[in-house]
């Protein structure tokens, strides 16, 4: 499975680092943009080709991932419908996982770090469903 783009959106430099690193090793895109804030992964979208998966952390400032999804819904509907989110938390509270899983757009919840292992779990969802 290949995609044309890729969203990274994490504050953290060392995860996108990690996250960077797998998702370029596995060679499932052409192109992985890194944005270090919600707020900026949302200004990023406006002007910008929507990315076909986008990987979005939780716990962010500012603005955590649940306020990106909420903002995320504003966009218009052809948009929203190309492209697929997948949480990257380390947090395992039982309420940012469900939480997560209501909102249309999410298709899965992945602990920090990001592994090949993880990643071939979503991939293998993505194309069998």
């Amino acid at each position: 499975m290949k995609f044309k783009n890729i969203l990274l959106i994490d504050d953290s430099d060392l995860d996108n680092y990690i996250n960077n690193f797998v998702v370029s090793d596995m060679e499932i895109t052409d192109k992985i943009t890194i944005k270090n804030s919600a707020i900026d992964a949302l200004e990023f979208l406006e002007i910008n080709d929507f990315p076909d998966l986008i990987f979005l952390d939780i716990q962010m400032p500012k603005m955590d991932g649940f306020g990106f999804l909420d903002n995320f819904l504003n966009f218009p509907k052809e948009k929203k419908e190309q492209c697929k989110i997948i949480m990257l938390s380390s947090s395992m509270d039982p309420n940012d996982v469900n939480r997560a899983k209501k909102h249309p757009h999410v298709i899965d919840y992945l602990n920090k770090p990001l592994s090949e292992e993880s990643l071939n779990e979503v991939l293998y969802k993505l194309k069998f469903g």
